[in-house]
């Protein structure tokens, strides 16, 4: 197995999911197989329990795995079905190595973060590179792996370690260590700075590894200055900094790094250049040039809970923007919070002068998205009548789904007090009602979710004549 690392530095959000997520397209585009796998130094065991305003959108795998966004990336990019062990947090690995030492199994041995959690995290790792999540047997040829935070934080120096050990284990020819550094240029002097990556890359090599290519991101193309000044100072060949520099969409970033000849340093770096072909991005360059030039536009009013950090909703835009692209559109989202709409019925006393000076008159169809807690109900209950008076398209998803149900069960079927449980437990009218195999006291992979079959136990139901193949 070989394995690419990619770490961040200087600062963190500067796209290391992408940057990682795009290696892989572009070695795929070689001819080789990729898996990959994304680790997250929190203590959380998974992404389930963290609220969306900080961390994001919680990304559902096909097992049911509540993971972190990245890994929707690298399922969108390499077309791959990845599992909830593809993502390794600090609290699956101590709660791993803590059940093992309640068993007895390291024999009455101190437990301790070198050897044990170190250990463990290579195992992991190996385990884990090993299964083949492309359809095929075997395992693939390249492992790409994203360690999150940035190089320097305490919680991630354990993983750091355990990299640095597996790096010596495997031997040279089979890892190879990307490092993602921002290069700043302050609005005064205009130039582009080195000196925050020079630290980054310092400390890097303190802790035992020592990059084989730089990522840069910068807002413009790096100058051949800046280039020079890298490699003299961080130990880095000049044709091995690539320069991530901001695009007009994420699409061009394999592009990018094609350009650059970045595969042809990795391949040279995992000793593969005999094994892979030139990279195939045909149809890539395709995509991506078609969707800078789309001039049409549709308008989607997107009513949520959480549309203060847009991340929150990524999977949903990233399937907007896939759809709006085969029909040679171009998505143009109104975010409107939920609560909003709450606020702005209570000035008035009916429904469509509110909504006559919101984005919902202007758009051509309403998406409510899923959500936990009461909050913003009402506002959604608001937005799915809209649309359902005036012949909106609207889709709801997850508790967007519930909410138009208890809309029409409201307004049409004339059920007053037509609720779900989680909001109203003691309803006369339970239209969504908890799962029997749900938890209602543990959070956390207690939900269904993924890919599952569903068995229906009454025959002659409707659902049963709707999907009667």
């Amino acid at each position: 197995m070989k394995y690419v690392l990619i770490s961040g530095g200087v600062v963190s959000g500067l796209g290391k999911g992408v940057t990682a997520s795009s290696i892989g397209v572009v070695l795929k585009a070689c001819g080789l197989r990729v898996t990959s796998i994304k680790i997250d130094p929190y203590l959380n065991i998974d992404a389930g329990t963290m609220s969306p305003f900080e961390h994001g959108e919680v990304f559902v795998l096909d097992d049911g795995g509540e993971v972190d966004l990245d890994l929707g990336n690298y399922e969108r990019f390499l077309d791959v079905t990845l599992t909830k062990d593809n993502n390794i947090t600090t609290g699956k690995i101590y709660q791993s190595v803590l059940e093992k030492e309640r068993r007895g199994d390291y024999l009455g041995k101190t437990v301790q973060v070198v050897p044990h959690i170190t250990d463990a995290i290579k195992d992991w790792v190996q385990s884990v590179a090993a299964i083949p999540v492309d359809g095929q047997e075997g395992p693939a040829d390249v492992c790409v792996i994203e360690l999150g935070g940035t190089v320097g934080d305490i919680e991630s120096m354990p993983f750091i370690e355990a990299l640095r050990q597996l790096s010596f284990s495997v031997g040279p020819d089979n890892f190879c260590l990307i490092h993602v550094s921002l290069i700043p240029v302050l609005g005064v002097v205009g130039e582009q700075k080195t000196k925050p990556t020079q630290h980054s890359v310092r400390e890097l090599r303190a802790l035992g590894l020592t990059p084989h290519l730089l990522a840069c991101r910068s807002a413009e193309p790096l100058l051949q200055n800046t280039k020079d000044k890298l490699s003299q100072f961080c130990h880095v060949p000049v044709e091995n900094i690539l320069n991530i520099h901001d695009v007009p969409n994420i699409w061009h970033i394999p592009l990018l790094l094609r350009n650059q000849n970045a595969h042809h340093s990795i391949l040279q770096q995992l000793n593969l250049l005999e094994k892979a072909t030139s990279p195939a991005l045909q149809q890539w360059t395709k995509m991506a040039e078609t969707y800078d030039n789309i001039t049409d536009s549709v308008k989607i009013a997107m009513v949520g809970k959480y549309v203060g950090l847009t991340d929150s909703y990524l999977s949903v835009i990233k399937a907007l923007l896939h759809a709006c692209v085969a029909l040679s559109l171009r998505p143009s989202i109104d975010w409107i919070a939920a609560s909003d709409l709450e606020d702005d019925s209570a000035k008035s006393s009916h429904t469509h002068s509110l909504l006559e000076n919101c984005h919902l008159q202007r758009a051509n169809c309403v998406l409510v998205p899923g959500g936990f807690g009461d909050r913003g109900v009402k506002g959604m209950m608001l937005a799915a009548k809209y649309a359902r008076e005036n012949n909106v398209p609207y889709l709801g998803i997850c508790l967007g789904m519930q909410i138009s149900v208890i809309e029409f069960a409201r307004s049409v079927l004339g059920l007053e007090r037509a609720n779900s449980v989680e909001f109203d437990a003691q309803t006369p009218n339970p239209v969504v009602i908890f799962m029997p195999e749900g938890s209602r006291t543990h959070m956390g992979s207690t939900m269904r979710l993924g890919s599952r079959r569903t068995l229906l136990q009454t025959p002659d139901c409707i659902t049963s004549k709707l999907y009667v193949k």
